[in-house]
């Protein structure tokens, strides 16, 4: 750089810098950004080191000048929320971009670097062209973290049983004791099988291993339990639990994933931060409805999908002793807005699937949107 440009920099000033970081496991690639230039410039690529990044926010001081105020950014992704934490404890301010709403060029997947990446997510912080990821309490990213280790038990647990039915399967041995799989009847049975020789060790280890893990789960679950009777989690899991589908496992998970409710405008805005709406492809007055948007929250999600099964069975205004255990000892107001989005919910389904004729992941799919819906106003006091 020439002594003349120096003398132009040392004079300009900067109220601004944005910091782009493109973040991996073992590199961070960086760069600067102001609206008074309005382009990327000094882009590196560091170790992944939070350190790092304070030192080349120190060094780019002397080209923005002292006054200047940094930001960061970086996408939603393998880091988490930890070098967040690192950059704003340290008095940096740090923003999580949420990638599904960041304006992307057209040519992006054919010239795709990581310092092309960092440079536009500097270029979104600076135009403001994002939304950023809600930051939760450090409490519920520990408990959201507990939950997500225990559903990777639980997916475990499901490839295991499929792998001792496929094992079943392939050397003829049939279960003709009923229909339902994984009763004690059916592990009494698998139990009592006579492989021969090694067959018979790896049935062995196969049922060890479910056996481990269904044992697992259940010390997990009354671990969810008594962190659901936490002060800051009890009222509200308690209100959720009247719905139909849905337990302490299920209301713990979509409390401590959300964070806080009244972030969301309303309840749509709630079903689309979950992925639960329904894309579009228009183009002039003709309008073309697309299957759901999947840009969300894919935990919450994925339970609120499974929740919607259990309207699936009974009858329009049936309550189980078990609905009516859990909805006991809440507030009347409550106990009636949920009995009123059950019923609603459970003829929605018979309507879609009986007398429209949707098939039935649709129809499931479109109760999980409304049961959303329905959860955003209880949990933001809009059934009073």
């Amino acid at each position: 750089m020439g002594v003349t440009a120096y003398k132009w920099r040392s004079h300009m000033k900067y109220s601004t810098v944005y910091v782009g970081m493109d973040v991996h496991k073992e590199t961070f690639s960086v760069c600067c950004y102001t609206n008074e230039k309005e382009e990327a410039e000094y882009c590196q690529t560091m170790d992944a080191q939070y350190s790092k990044v304070l030192n080349y926010i120190e060094s780019m001081r002397f080209h923005y000048g002292e006054e200047a105020m940094f930001i960061c950014g970086y996408e939603a992704g393998c880091l988490g929320y930890t070098l967040y934490h690192q950059l704003t404890d340290h008095g940096i301010k740090c923003v999580i971009l949420a990638p599904t709403t960041m304006s992307k060029p057209t040519n992006e997947k054919k010239m795709k670097t990581d310092r092309r990446d960092a440079r536009l997510i500097a270029r979104c912080l600076a135009h403001h062209d994002y939304k950023s990821e809600y930051i939760p309490t450090e409490h519920d990213e520990q408990v959201k973290e507990f939950i997500r280790m225990r559903d990777d038990h639980n997916l475990a647990l499901k490839k295991i049983k499929q792998q001792i039915l496929s094992f079943c399967l392939r050397h003829n041995y049939r279960y003709e004791g009923g229909k339902q799989h994984w009763t004690q009847k059916h592990l009494d049975w698998l139990r009592a099988l006579e492989p021969e020789e090694i067959y018979k060790e790896i049935l062995n280890e196969y049922l060890l291993t479910y056996q481990t893990l269904v044992d697992k789960i259940e010390r997990l679950d009354r671990r969810i339990e008594y962190l659901a009777s936490d002060e800051a989690y009890n009222d509200k899991v308690n209100k959720l639990v009247c719905f139909l589908g849905i337990k302490t496992h299920t209301a713990l998970s979509v409390i401590v994933e959300t964070g806080d409710f009244k972030r969301f405008k309303d309840a749509r805005s709630y079903s689309a931060y979950l992925g639960l709406v329904p894309g579009e492809n228009s183009s002039g007055p003709k309008k073309n409805g697309l299957s759901i948007t999947k840009a969300g929250n894919r935990h919450i999600r994925r339970l609120l999908v499974e929740a919607a099964q259990c309207y699936s069975r009974g009858q329009v205004g049936y309550k189980s002793k078990a609905l009516k255990a859990r909805q006991k000892g809440n507030a009347a107001d409550v106990i009636a807005y949920a009995d009123r989005s059950n019923e609603r919910l459970r003829r929605k389904y018979y309507n879609m699937t009986l007398r429209n004729n949707k098939k039935t992941n649709v129809a499931k799919t479109a109760i999980a949107r409304e049961l959303s819906c329905f959860i955003w106003g209880m949990m933001t006091a809009n059934y009073i």
